[in-house]
């Protein structure tokens, strides 16, 4: 996304820069966050933070994007109960114990009175999450696991839902036990699971 500057060390700067907004979100909470502070823990000047970035929140968002591509891609292991268990058991862990979770925290709270950083919110992060979190549905027809009508939206609502009304409003554990209780009683449900004429 960004280029090389004249000293050659951009994504260096950039890379410092954005675990630098994670650490001290994590510290200070989103309100105790400043552009000053990022520069300051990054080594970076503060001209060099708002070349790259208009505010404190576009920091946050591309360090949270970049975090969640890297650490929510699901892994094939060409079953759909392992791949589903594995998926929902990274994400729960990434939203509730990293500090990635907490800026996705942050940034939520945030869009309920930022309505463009809600829209960037749901466009640059949750929409390309969402074509993670189908991919192992996807897989699961391809291979005849899950009927060809399957509404694979309507099943990633039922499985990843859950999770987020956990981390975002009641605030309960989203322990391993309880994302596999997902995956079972979504598989229950099922129609036609294995049988590849759907």
């Amino acid at each position: 996304m960004h280029h090389g500057n004249r000293h050659g060390r951009s994504e260096e700067a950039r890379q410092a820069v954005l675990e630098a907004a994670d650490d001290l979100l994590v510290e200070k909470g989103f309100a105790g966050l400043t552009v000053e502070g990022i520069a300051q823990r990054a080594g970076v000047a503060k001209q060099t933070i708002y070349r790259w970035w208009p505010s404190k929140t576009e920091i946050l968002l591309e360090a949270f994007i970049d975090d969640a591509a890297e650490y929510l891609t699901p892994a094939d292991t060409g079953d759909l109960a392992t791949d589903l268990r594995r998926h929902l058991g990274k994400l729960a862990d990434f939203l509730t114990t990293t500090d990635a979770g907490a800026v996705f925290r942050a940034l939520a709270g945030q869009a309920q009175h930022d309505p463009v950083l809600a829209e960037r919110l749901r466009t640059e992060h949750l929409g390309r999450q969402r074509e993670r979190d189908r991919q192992p549905l996807l897989r699961a027809i391809t291979r005849g696991d899950l009927p060809v009508g399957t509404d694979v939206d309507f099943a990633v609502d039922q499985l990843v839902g859950p999770i987020y009304y956990r981390v975002l409003v009641t605030g309960e554990p989203v322990a391993r036990k309880y994302t596999d209780r997902l995956v079972a009683q979504y598989l229950d449900r099922s129609p036609g699971r294995g049988d590849a004429s759907g």
